[in-house]
């Protein structure tokens, strides 16, 4: 049985990214996990009781709550793992994971959600968003170049990538010049049900963060007048409510099972942003509800228009309210979506992780 390490990013929330981390451990029990930093309390639960080997960073005055403030350090951080013993490393990696440093035996396959976000293909946007005082700001896009350096080197360190959608696979050939084969990331689709109870409210939710523009949701349902209820917390948070007329809810963090009643109540769940895949809207199909997305990303690979929902063209909240006043929910099949969600199942992941494993010899 060969002995295998799991690295990830940072383990400080409960994103796409660690349920993929949830399921190799579930899948490599044996396996111990290495990061930067940890937090299991803003972690899925599965975490609480894991062992987890953190970074000297773990250590840092606020180096868990701000360890955005230790960016540079990062590189370091992650390869002074000490990774000696393991036949095989598998890296769940949207920024620094891949960069670790394995012995020259050890094969390192890279799980990559992203090239990372903020140093190749939305760097300017990172820059125009991110708050900080101005010297900071001035002097920050010389780390990125540096970083950028950095992240293009350590992705040679990969032996094989693993692309979570044909958008990222594009994206590692465009930065790293690498190959990759996509397997789309594990949904537990077996948890979300098919409900008859009316439905009386379009739905949105996810970290409240810019890149989301669920800015554009707020702004098209408070001139439509339609009810809305978005969940999840984040940075945006006070800025949409401000933009909001009374029939947009925001119901802040809510349990899985409110999510799951959430999920088969609605007439439509939104997905207004450009996604690396996009795991939200697949949990909404596996609940047969169609799924209205921006016609860019991970959502044109898992939407199939006219049977689990369909795109709007312009990233404007003009574009979605013509979409959302269009829109006939009746046309749509709950089981047939359904059906079309069960291609993007956890079980489909592990097969073919298990496939790609063992064509490795493993």
């Amino acid at each position: 049985m060969p002995k295998i390490a799991l690295i990830h990013d940072h383990l400080v929330q409960d994103g796409g990214a660690e349920q993929v981390l949830k399921v190799l451990k579930g899948m490599f029990p044996e396996a111990p996990i290495f990061t930067i930093v940890a937090d299991k309390a803003k972690t899925n639960g599965y975490f609480s009781d894991k062992k987890i080997n953190t970074s000297f960073l773990q250590s840092f005055p606020w180096g868990v709550k701000k360890y955005q403030w230790y960016l540079p350090l990062m590189p370091a951080a992650i390869e002074s793992h000490d990774l000696r013993g393991f036949d095989l490393v598998i890296s769940s990696a949207s920024s620094f994971a891949k960069g670790v440093i394995t012995h020259p035996g050890t094969t390192h396959i890279c799980y990559c959600h992203t090239p990372t976000r903020y140093l190749w293909h939305d760097s300017q946007n990172y820059l125009d968003e991110l708050k900080v005082i101005a010297p900071i700001k001035k002097f920050l896009p010389l780390t990125l170049r540096q970083l950028r350096t950095w992240d293009r080197l350590a992705a040679d360190r990969v032996d094989y990538f693993i692309a979570n959608s044909r958008t990222v696979a594009g994206r590692i050939k465009k930065y790293y010049q690498r190959d990759s084969q996509v397997i789309y990331p594990p949904v537990d689709v077996a948890q979300f049900t098919v409900s008859n109870a009316p439905k009386k409210y379009f739905l949105a939710g996810g970290r409240l963060v810019p890149y989301k523009k669920f800015d554009l949701v707020v702004q098209a349902f408070s001139r439509l007048g339609i009810p809305l209820k978005i969940f999840g917390l984040g940075p945006e948070g006070e800025r949409l409510k401000s933009l909001a007329k009374s029939n947009v809810e925001f119901l802040g963090k809510v349990n899985d099972e409110t999510k799951k009643r959430l999920y088969a109540e609605c007439l439509a769940y939104l997905n207004p942003q450009e996604e690396d895949f996009g795991i939200t809207a697949i949990e909404a199909m596996a609940s047969g509800r169609p799924v209205i997305a921006y016609n860019r990303g991970g959502a044109t690979e898992t939407i199939a228009p006219g049977l689990s929902g369909e795109f709007f063209d312009e990233q404007s909240w003009e574009d979605l309210a013509d979409v959302i006043i269009r829109f006939r929910p009746d046309k749509y099949d709950p089981w047939a979506i359904r059906r079309h969600a069960e291609q993007f199942s956890a079980e489909r992941f592990k097969e073919k992780i298990r496939e790609l494993i063992g064509n490795l010899g493993f």
